[in-house]
């Protein structure tokens, strides 16, 4: 598992009760609102298609929460530790679909419920990039994420070097918070630049104000 313990920056506790209500959430959830035709939470049984879609080096190479070496065992291990998360309210994991039923993309969740947090991650089929495709994705993924989680605050990061997620979070009004050294799964580090955006900037830009 990809050690996120660095992030957020910024953490506020929230109440029990609204923690509660975010594992709730994230407990009940089934599908996100992504561009993709439609989206389920990922089973073990899907790891052999999950692995196909993932062994294109454009869509795992920059991602540094996918297990390494990426093999159908691992990507099932993958699923089955995503599930435990969502039994306990603190992660998900969904494959999107595209309108003829390939796997088109994925999102990778992490939750904070103690601080009303949330990361997401996860990648688009090559294909499906471009023609904003990525930035309408990415939108109503994070407005998702605000209204049905219940989160305060959404923290994402990315490599140095990757420029279109830069651009998109930067043009998204997520503030840019500084670098930190991410961690993943099989020990290994790369640094990584952090961007957050809290509820009401995300409220305020979408009203225009």
């Amino acid at each position: 598992m990809t050690n996120r313990s660095n992030i957020p920056i910024t953490r506020r506790r929230v109440a029990s009760e609204k923690a509660d209500a975010i594992r709730a959430a994230v407990s009940g959830a089934t599908a996100i609102t992504t561009e993709n035709a439609s989206s389920r939470v990922a089973t073990v049984e899907d790891a052999a298609a999950f692995h196909e879609f993932l062994s294109d080096p454009q869509i795992h190479a920059p991602i540094y929460t996918l297990p390494r070496p990426l093999t159908v065992e691992t990507v099932r291990d993958f699923i089955a530790d995503h599930q435990g998360q969502r039994e306990h309210g603190t992660g998900l994991l969904f494959l999107n679909f595209d309108e003829q039923g390939a796997i088109g993309g994925y999102s990778d969740i992490a939750v904070w419920p103690e601080w009303a947090a949330g990361e997401l991650g996860g990648a688009v089929h090559p294909d499906r990039q471009g023609k904003r495709r990525g930035v309408e994705g990415a939108r109503l993924s994070f407005d998702w994420m605000f209204q049905f989680l219940g989160l305060d605050l959404i923290c994402e990061t990315a490599s140095l070097d990757n420029h279109r997620t830069a651009h998109l979070l930067d043009g998204l009004g997520f503030r840019r918070m500084g670098e930190i050294i991410s961690q993943r799964a099989d020990g290994t580090t790369r640094p990584s630049l952090v961007w957050e955006v809290s509820r009401a900037e995300w409220e305020r830009d979408a009203d225009g104000s």
